[in-house]
C-alpha cells in the first residue's frame, strides 16, 4: 500500500511537467516566429545598430536554458543579420553558424527574447566588422553539444570576448556560455574580467559586469553588486536590467 502510495505521488509530482513538456514538443513547429518589438525599424534607423538576445530554448530544454544571438545593421543597411548556432544545421549545412537576414527580435519558437544590449552610433560599423572576424574564426562550427558545449551560447561568448566594448552580461541561463575549450583561462564573455572553467562543466569567474559566477556542472551561481542582482539556475537574474541603447561615438 505504501509503494502504491508513493507511486502516485510520484505522478502527481511529474505529471505537469510531463504536460507541459509534451505540449511544448507538439506546438514548436506551429510556434510563433512574430518580433516583439523590440528592434528599431531599419528604415527609421540610419545608425549602425549591433544588438544581442536570449530566449528560452525549444520543449524541456527551456526550463534550464536559453539561446542567445547576435543581429548586426551597419549604417544606411535596410535590415538587420542575425548571427547564431543552429545545431540541426550542422547535418544538413556542414557547419552550426548560421548569419541569415530576419527580423533580430524575432520569436523563438514562441518564447519571447529579452534584449541583453543595445549598441548603435557612427563607431559601430568598426565593431561590426570585428564581430565578422570573429565569427569566421569561431572554432567550434563543425560541433555542437547541447551540455556542456560548445553550444549557440558558446558563440555568442566568444564572439562577445573579440568585441569587449560591447560589455554584454550573458544571463546565468546560458548554459554553454563558459565553455572555454582545452584552454582554461580566458576573458568573461563582458570582457571586463577574467574566469577559469574546465570544459564548462566547473568553474569561477569575476567581471564589472558579471560580478561573482561559480559554475558547476554548466549551472551558474552568482552576485552581481554593481546592479544590486543575484543569479541562479533555472530562474535566471533576480535584479535591475538596464538596457538602454548604448551609443558609440
Amino acid at each position: 500500500m505504501t509503494t502504491r502510495r508513493r507511486r502516485i505521488g510520484w505522478l502527481i509530482l511529474l505529471l505537469p511537467l510531463y504536460a507541459a513538456c509534451s505540449a511544448s514538443h507538439n506546438d514548436w513547429r506551429t510556434a510563433s516566429r512574430e518580433p516583439v518589438g523590440l528592434a528599431p525599424d531599419p528604415a527609421k534607423t540610419p545608425e549602425a545598430v549591433v544588438q544581442v538576445y536570449a530566449a528560452r530554448t525549444i520543449n524541456w530544454k527551456g526550463y534550464f536554458g536559453v539561446h542567445t544571438w547576435i543581429a548586426v545593421k551597419r549604417s544606411g543597411a535596410s535590415e538587420f543579420t542575425v548571427h547564431e548556432v543552429i545545431g540541426y544545421r550542422l547535418q544538413r549545412d556542414g557547419t552550426t553558424v548560421v548569419s541569415r537576414m530576419r527580423p533580430p527580435d524575432s520569436r523563438w519558437f514562441g518564447a519571447e527574447p529579452d534584449l541583453l544590449k543595445d549598441v548603435r552610433g557612427p563607431g559601430v560599423d568598426a565593431l561590426i566588422d570585428r564581430i565578422d572576424i570573429a565569427i569566421q574564426n569561431y572554432p567550434y562550427n563543425g560541433t555542437y553539444r547541447i551540455w556542456p558545449g560548445p553550444n549557440s551560447n558558446t558563440f555568442t561568448a566568444f564572439v562577445l570576448r573579440d568585441v569587449p566594448e560591447l560589455r554584454v552580461d550573458l544571463p546565468p541561463t546560458a548554459i554553454g556560455k563558459d565553455y572555454l575549450g582545452i584552454v582554461p583561462v580566458a576573458l568573461t564573455p563582458s570582457g571586463t574580467g577574467a574566469q577559469v572553467n574546465l570544459f564548462g562543466v566547473a568553474g569561477i569567474a569575476a567581471g564589472w559586469e558579471e560580478g561573482v559566477e561559480l559554475n558547476l556542472l554548466g549551472l551558474t551561481f552568482g552576485i552581481d553588486p554593481a546592479s544590486l542582482s543575484i543569479k541562479l539556475p533555472l530562474l535566471g537574474r533576480i535584479g535591475p536590467d538596464d538596457h538602454t541603447p548604448v551609443i558609440i561615438p
